[in-house]
């Protein structure tokens, strides 16, 4: 193919050009960490807002300090745009766009199909395009290769096409864009080598793989692996309440154990942009060749029920405090999906707030990561609501008949909640250490004895 030696030089020089084409959670870490290699980054996005703060040298992302991006902008080595012309001019393009799933928990591709439709036009011979986007197996070579090769050009022929899974977890401080291992897999061998030369530019190992397939079902494999050990847990939890036993205490002993074992914690659902929806993209694929999923389901189906019983223990906690849940006054502290970080994708807490709201209670907010959350607009609450986070002082915690905490932010004083507030159910563990009777512990013993 020409322009091969040419490509594999400039990545070799670091004079590739990089495009990014969604500016996300995966896309802007993975921008920066081009950009700190020593490459000419344009990232591509279609939030206005979003474009306009990078090129001011401001974040909207945690995990991305403005002060990461900020050198980059004002070097010129980094910038942003809404024009998909910039692509152009690129070397290498990079999709990291959403992959959502429907209502009925189907693959939604629209925004990986979209990215391509655009890319398609201004591709040009000699470029190499990876997707990121977490998807089913299949969806390089059966989706985004024809759309790319409507324009006239062939993948691994005239350009170089591959998918290299995002392995991006937010808040985690350890392992980031830069020290990650990735796993390559191109619909060539020279497609492959040349993401792995590219990607291997930012420090971290990069390991190849035959396909893009074997690429696509190893992220499905490694999200899957949580979600079913997640379920498992769970539907731990819950025998353990019935049985009279502390789940927590359980796990901790388990852990203790140097091999064979790896601990996860029950909770009142599954969130994030991957556990609760990558599952559904393999069942879904599965179909397609008389495959079913027995043993995935039913880890997402226990997971599902999750909300509902955290909403259940709420409202037998009330009881116990002779309150009905309907005009019951609820806070909800954390609606992250997980503790620490301002990403609140697919969190537990839509669907918890959005179960009490239909049983009529009055529910409020803190997260001290999140100031607007909305809910409803489904099923399970038909209006659309956007909720504002609450200040957490000690006057919302004495007026709230029960606080449930759903995430455990640690930067949240937990002592001060249960000392201020009359019940608390705590869905994961963030008052461990603590010992009253108001408390109900998702996972532990119901106690009795009301305050």
């Amino acid at each position: 193919m020409s322009g091969h030696y040419s490509l594999a030089d400039k990545i070799a020089s670091r004079t590739a050009r990089v495009a990014v084409i969604g500016l996300g959670y995966v896309g802007l870490p993975l921008a920066v960490a081009f950009a700190r290699a020593g490459f000419p980054v344009i990232g591509v996005d279609v939030d206005e807002r979003k474009v306009a703060a990078l090129n001011r040298g401001e974040s909207y992302i945690a995990d991305v300090p403005a002060e990461d991006i900020r050198p980059f902008v004002e070097s010129g080595q980094f910038r942003a745009t809404t024009d998909y012309d910039v692509v152009q001019d690129a070397d290498a393009v990079f999709i990291c766009v959403p992959t959502p799933y429907d209502a009925q928990r189907a693959p939604d591709l629209s925004y990986v199909c979209a990215a391509a439709e655009a890319l398609r036009p201004r591709l040009r011979p000699g470029q190499l395009v990876v997707l990121q986007s977490t998807t089913y197996p299949g969806t390089t070579e059966e989706v985004v290769q024809p759309i790319l090769e409507a324009g006239g050009l062939r993948a691994g022929v005239d350009f170089y096409l591959a998918f290299s899974p995002e392995r991006i977890d937010p808040g985690n401080k350890q392992w980031s864009a830069y020290n990650t291992p990735k796993v390559v897999g191109g619909l060539t061998p020279e497609s492959t080598r040349l993401a792995c030369d590219l990607l291997g530019q930012m420090g971290a190992p990069v390991h190849s793989v035959s396909s893009p397939r074997v690429a696509e079902m190893t992220k499905l494999l490694e999200n899957i692996f949580r979600a079913v050990n997640i379920a498992l847990v769970n539907e731990l939890a819950l025998l353990s309440e019935r049985m009279g036993i502390d789940f927590w205490e359980v796990i901790e002993a388990a852990r203790t154990k140097p091999f064979g074992f790896m601990p996860f914690y029950p909770g009142a659902g599954v969130g994030g942009h991957c556990i609760p929806v990558d599952p559904y993209y393999l069942s879904w694929k599965a179909r397609e060749y008389d495959f079913y999923t027995k043993f995935i389901e039913l880890a997402a189906e226990v997971n599902q029920e999750m909300p509902y019983h955290a909403v259940g223990l709420v409202a037998e906690a009330l009881s116990q405090d002779g309150w009905p849940l309907k005009g019951a006054r609820v806070l909800v502290l954390g609606v992250a999906f997980k503790p620490d970080v301002d990403d609140p994708r697919n969190s537990p807490a839509e669907r918890v707030i959005e179960l009490l709201l239909a049983r009529g209670a009055q529910v409020r907010y803190h997260d001290p990561y999140i100031s607007h959350f909305s809910v409803g607009g489904d099923v399970f609450y038909r209006p659309n609501c956007i909720l504002e986070s609450v200040p957490l002082t000690d006057e919302e915690l004495a007026a709230a008949d029960c606080v449930v905490i759903v995430t455990g932010h640690r930067v949240l004083d937990y002592a001060r909640v249960v000392e201020r507030a009359r019940r608390v159910v705590d869905c994961c563990n963030a008052t461990r250490g603590i010992v009253a009777p108001h408390i109900v512990r998702l996972g532990a013993p119901f106690p009795r004895s009301a305050r």
